[in-house]
């Protein structure tokens, strides 16, 4: 009985890191969308290196986004192969395999939530001040 609640905690964990990634999806778009606009103040000093900068850590955080959801559907298949079956022999394993995820996933959130800040403070510094329309 315990073994079963761990396992469906499990996989209610995964199914939120799968609904988080879809979220972070939609909010990189949008920065992505940001970095390549003409709304930055041209005279930045070193604008375009900073930028591309930025572009190039999305670029990095979107691979390893991909490699986390590949593992989290093969973690969810394995689960799904464990409930099926019964086995409790593959517990263990599986229960190891799914903190060494956790921690890269929890690992990936901060990273990720650390380039979004400095984007968003360094936009938030430079976009072009809108004149007033009387």
């Amino acid at each position: 009985m315990g073994s079963e609640n761990k396992m469906e905690d499990f996989r209610y964990e995964l199914q939120r890191w799968k609904s988080y990634f879809q979220f972070i999806d939609d909010e990189v778009s949008f920065i992505e969308k940001l970095l390549n606009s003409y709304i930055f103040e041209p005279t930045t000093p070193n604008l375009f290196e900073r930028l591309e900068q930025f572009k190039q850590e999305f670029s990095k955080s979107k691979k390893k986004k991909q490699q986390l959801q590949k593992r989290i559907l093969e973690q969810e298949r394995h689960l799904g192969g464990i409930l099926e079956c019964d086995s409790k022999m593959d517990d263990k394993g599986y229960c190891k395999k799914h903190e060494r995820l956790r921690n890269e996933v929890g690992q990936y959130f901060g990273d990720y939530q650390k380039i979004k800040a400095e984007v968003y403070d360094y936009a938030g510094l430079v976009l072009k001040r809108r004149k007033p329309v009387d």
